[in-house]
């Protein structure tokens, strides 16, 4: 509960940080396309090709970390492509108020970056805990669920409860009906069953 809480709670900062740094990065860019010759519809839609290769560039590397497979290189190269221009584009838009002014323009860029690392960390951390567990459940030694019992063994099991109890035994046509059995399988299974003695 405490790791889901934690992935959750990591996903909306990383989130709200996006949110921010897509609003702080498209009018960086629009400013700086505009600035450099463009304008109208093409000004306002740049800066959308470059948010939008982060996203979908983000999200194929999350979806192959869930899957436990392993991101496909053009997703990687997209995603740094992509980090470049927003970064650089909000560098330039700040550059005119000197170092500090291009420090401060591309922090908002830096700090997606470094927020969508961190759950990327722990998106993979909770499917390496998750392959881990898988393992240990298939084990040998490890206790079976009741999934997993077979047919001819939930017949035996019943039918040595039901000579524990009060009342006559499990019928064979019962036990065949309810496992989905042949009569003839279920009376070899419980031939060897002792049955009680009498009082």
């Amino acid at each position: 509960m405490a790791d889901r809480l934690i992935r959750i709670t990591t996903a909306l900062a990383v989130v709200a940080v996006a949110a921010v740094a897509a609003v702080i990065s498209y009018r960086h860019a629009y400013e700086l396309v505009h600035a450099h010759g463009e304008s109208g519809p093409t000004a306002r839609l740049v800066p959308f090709t470059v948010d939008g290769l982060i996203w979908a560039a983000s999200m194929v590397i999350l979806d192959a970390s869930r899957r436990k497979h392993p991101a496909p290189p053009l997703a990687k190269w997209s995603l740094a492509v992509g980090i470049v221009a927003t970064v650089g584009a909000t560098v330039a838009h700040g550059a005119s108020h000197g170092p500090i002014g291009a420090i401060v323009s591309a922090w908002p860029a830096l700090a997606l970056v470094g927020s969508f690392e961190l759950l990327m960390t722990l998106t993979r951390a909770a499917a390496r805990s998750d392959l881990a567990q898988d393992v240990q459940r298939t084990e040998p030694g490890h206790l079976r669920t009741e999934v997993e019992q077979t047919p001819e063994e939930a017949v035996l099991e019943e039918y040595r409860a039901s000579l524990e109890g009060p009342g006559r035994p499990l019928s064979q046509r019962y036990l065949a009906e309810k496992h989905g059995i042949d009569r003839r399988r279920v009376k070899q299974i419980i031939s060897g069953v002792e049955q009680p003695t009498a009082p």
